[in-house]
């Protein structure tokens, strides 16, 4: 690391913008063509080349909004502190946000951005946010930053290596979201076109083949829902053995292990239902994205009170299947929660008991569940090879940016970065 220079981050930038939000009191700052961005336009990638909103010239000139000429990094130093980017078109800014202007002759803009979102950088940040309410950081602070500098063509090259594990990643990132659109293309054919070609008919969810039935859930299924036992009653949880799941593990889809347990005495005293394997599992209550969503539990467990059951009792009926067609429903169902009068949004029981579901023959079903289940394998190729290069890349950005490590002696042939 011998010919490698600390600088100051306000040593190696050759000027610092600022920048704001033209008042919605005047639509005439909104009707341009200056694309304008804010923190939210950070973190996601490292390029910008496009912006949230629009801006006239004019808001320019007669407000603190700046524009960034292209090539240069912004940085957020209020919402979203710590956030990088590259601008690869003139922007214009938001107050939470910096222009730090470069000369692009002397450094690689990779370089200086892939180093600015190291650990230590970061940790430097957070630890000298100050403020009431929105707690930010000093320019004197930006410009304080600590960097370590090669000479430019190194900087060059460690630049390009990263940016190829990025686009690694950035490529199975794709690969994931063609398959989740592929997967609710198919969701919406498959429950109503069937795959033996048939003419369909017209029912209470919509078209569907034939040959299918349409049932009730409580007709193919018992259902209920569990409770949570005292947390502060030790009897309940210390030791226990028996899973029980909350309303978190809804996003799992599968549930192939537990994370909590209580013990037997809890399941006698509070009535806690077991539900068998392979059970479809509904939050019925729930903040986010959670209410409506569904799951299915590969193994005997106890429920908490945001989630209902649905324990098949027909060895007719596949239970992955009823889960993707679940899946179909999640809007509607959220629909119905709000429908309900509560101000949280909460489903029943009694409401899942009477909820259609199509049912085909058993044999079409296996061939519809391994169509998704093929969809899903390949998904979770995907996030384990993302997360193996996102591995791969923290520990490349520590190693390179201190030099441990040298871009020459690794061989970068073997990363994808296509589809």
């Amino acid at each position: 690391m011998s010919a490698w220079e600390q600088s100051r981050f306000g040593d190696i930038a050759s000027g610092f913008l600022s920048g704001g939000t033209p008042t919605t009191k005047r639509p005439e700052y909104w009707r341009g063509e200056i694309p304008w961005i804010t923190s939210k336009w950070l973190g996601n990638r490292l390029e910008l080349d496009d912006g949230e909103k629009f801006v006239s010239k004019e808001a320019t000139n007669k407000t603190s909004t700046r524009i960034v000429p292209k090539n240069n990094i912004i940085f957020a130093t209020r919402v979203g502190v710590g956030k990088v980017g590259i601008n690869r078109i003139d922007l214009a800014i938001n107050q939470d946000l910096a222009g730090v202007l470069i000369d692009d002759d002397k450094f690689d803009l990779q370089f200086l951005a892939y180093q600015l979102c190291m650990d230590p950088i970061q940790q430097y940040v957070a630890m000298n946010k100050r403020g009431a309410t929105i707690k930010g950081i000093t320019r004197e602070c930006l410009k304080d930053i600590r960097l370590n500098i090669p000479p430019l063509p190194e900087q060059k090259k460690i630049a390009h290596f990263l940016s190829t594990v990025q686009q690694a990643i950035e490529a199975q990132e794709r690969i994931i979201q063609t398959t989740n659109e592929l997967k609710k293309a198919l969701m919406q054919k498959l429950f109503t076109e069937g795959l033996r070609n048939e003419p369909q008919k017209q029912t209470e969810i919509g078209l569907v083949p034939e040959s299918w039935e349409v049932v009730e859930l409580g007709t193919i299924a018992k259902v209920g829902n569990g409770s949570t036992p005292k947390r502060s009653n030790e009897a309940y949880w210390d030791g226990g053995t028996i899973p029980w799941l909350n309303s978190a593990r809804i996003h799992d889809r599968f549930i192939t292990e537990p994370d909590q347990f209580v013990t037997p005495q809890a399941v006698k005293e509070c009535h806690l239902p077991r539900v068998a394997p392979n059970s479809l599992l509904i939050a019925i209550t729930g903040q986010g994205k959670t209410l409506g969503n569904s799951a299915l539990t590969r193994f005997e467990t106890c429920i908490n009170q945001h989630l209902a059951y649905a324990q098949f009792h027909s060895d007719e009926v596949v239970p992955d299947f009823v889960l993707w067609f679940m899946q179909t429903r999640y809007d509607f169902l959220r629909s119905i929660a709000k429908a309900g009068g509560s101000t949280k949004g909460a489903l029943t029981c009694g409401y899942l008991k009477t909820h259609p579901i199509p049912i085909p023959g058993k044999e079409e079903q296996m061939e519809i569940v391994n169509i998704f289940g093929q969809l899903g394998s390949k998904e979770q190729v995907c996030r384990r090879k993302q997360a193996c290069l996102q591995d791969l890349f923290r520990t490349l950005l520590h190693e390179l940016m201190t030099a441990k490590i040298l871009v020459d002696g690794i061989e970068i042939g073997g990363v994808e970065t296509e589809q």
